[in-house]
């Protein structure tokens, strides 16, 4: 049973990966802490229980990671996919802080594991989380409760209550009843707004029916409309986000991580009208994979196809759902319910700008097509060997950037710039920070990381005085 009439040091509105970092540093910190997580406890976690890794900064080689990931290269890594959309110095912290925090998290029961089958050119940058990301949050959960953390779940924050740069008390529903909990700082840390499909198409006008949620059914943005309400400043806009291609038979909700297609860079992907629009062979999938939600969102009917051929089967992560596997390009056309005679003549058309070269799908070959628009720049091999695959894609957005502004210590800032006194933010509530556009693999939980155990912390040092 909730205690209302208790004032706590630190609430924490929210039960992901951040969130728990969070709770975790502060109660280390010796503080009281309530958190509050919207989802059943079979859902709890947010989008981090289908995560798979933590994107590290390393000098040397380390435990489960190979040879060196420097700072200057990740961080390049990072400015080419955002485009320079992104705070360098909250960058930054975010890349420094991946080099340090793994010992911590060996602390709260995280185990790692060398990187799985099929994660191609992950093992030098990316630590995986033996168990994936649901062990990695039964491990927090559990260190938790092994605290003392009083966790709550299907508490819906419904309002704050914030006077000027101060949190108050915060309203949640629970088990049908409303309460009102007060806190001497608060942690933010409930994701951005991916699953309210009403949000999304105010943004993104009717293309948005046809998206699927990869991630949690809870991340409604509720609390996010609250905070920019009240002054919080924005950071990034609504239309950028983490949308990956992910295979159109998925679930509308909660598919996760499962559902993306990895055969992207080894064949061609099509249209509704069978046509090419984008080079599937610009870079390493891990650096690129997450630009094809949106190119797929761009296209007529949001709807896509990766075609490739049997000389691909096995050089990449099998998806959950098996292809649609046909004998002639003219059969897999009709089960895809494409122009055959058009699939046909855009293969022909691709055979043909094929150059000869070395195929290694583990580097930048020099496999490509002449003459052809878009080209292929990588990885380019005729399709040409029977039986034919493919797989119907569909945007599947993870999670939403537009969040609130924060400083190197976690702070929200308001409207005029200033930081608040107790409000702290994490994770996918304000990644736009780093992330004005566009992704690299496992740089999420990087973030969420870094700016949970940064809220935790500093919330504890304000706690104290």
């Amino acid at each position: 049973m909730l205690d209302t009439n208790k004032t706590w040091d630190l609430l924490v509105v929210g039960g992901g990966n951040a969130a728990l970092c969070a709770a975790l540093m502060a109660r280390e910190a010796g503080c009281s802490v309530l958190l509050l997580e919207g989802a059943p406890k079979h859902f709890r976690g947010g989008n981090s229980r289908h995560t798979r890794n933590l994107r590290c900064m390393h000098e040397e080689p380390q435990d489960i990671l190979t040879g060196t990931y420097p700072e200057e290269e990740y961080w390049q890594d990072l400015l080419k996919v955002t485009g320079g959309l992104t705070s360098e110095h909250l960058a930054r912290l975010t890349l420094k802080h991946t080099a340090s925090c793994r010992p911590w998290m060996y602390k709260h029961g995280v185990r790692f594991q060398p990187p799985l089958g099929g994660t191609l050119h992950l093992s030098r940058t990316n630590a995986f989380f033996l168990g994936g990301g649901k062990a990695l949050m039964n491990a927090y959960y559990h260190s938790a409760e092994q605290l003392g953390i009083s966790i709550h779940y299907e508490a819906q924050v419904t309002d704050l209550e914030i006077d000027g740069d101060t949190f108050k008390s915060a309203t949640f529903t629970c088990e049908g009843a409303t309460h009102k909990v007060c806190a001497k700082a608060v942690v933010i840390a409930c994701g951005g707004f991916q699953a309210n499909l009403e949000w999304l198409e105010e943004a993104w006008g009717p293309a948005a029916k046809n998206f699927l949620v990869r991630g949690t059914p809870y991340n409604r943005g509720d609390i996010l409309k609250i905070l920019l309400g009240k002054g919080a400043k924005q950071i990034s806009d609504a239309l950028q986000g983490h949308c990956v291609a992910i295979d159109a038979r998925s679930p509308k909700y909660d598919g996760g991580i499962i559902t993306r297609v990895d055969a992207v860079s080894l064949g061609i992907v099509v249209n509704k009208n069978a046509q090419r629009f984008y080079d599937e062979g610009e870079d390493f999938w891990p650096k690129r994979y997450a630009i094809w939600g949106r190119l797929v969102a761009g296209q007529p009917d949001q709807i896509g196809y990766s075609i490739i051929d049997a000389k691909a089967m096995g050089k990449f992560m099998p998806p959950v759902y098996p292809p649609i596997r046909a004998k002639t390009l003219r059969e897999l056309a009709t089960k895809l319910e494409i122009d055959p005679d058009a699939l046909e003549k855009t293969v022909a058309e691709f055979n043909a700008a094929v150059r000869p070269g070395t195929f290694d799908h583990t580097i930048q070959d020099d496999c490509v097509t002449e003459g052809l628009t878009p080209p292929k720049t990588h990885w380019a091999l005729k399709i040409d060997t029977a039986p034919y695959f493919g797989y119907p894609l569909r945007p599947g957005i993870t999670f939403t950037y537009l969040g609130v502004s924060v400083d190197d210590r976690s702070r929200m800032i308001l409207q005029d710039d200033k930081p608040c006194k107790n409000i702290f933010a994490a994770g996918e509530i304000m990644a736009g920070n780093v992330l004005g556009k566009g992704y690299l693999a496992g740089i999420g939980m990087s973030i969420g990381t870094t700016f949970g155990r940064i809220a935790g912390e500093e919330a504890g040092k304000y706690v104290r005085g």
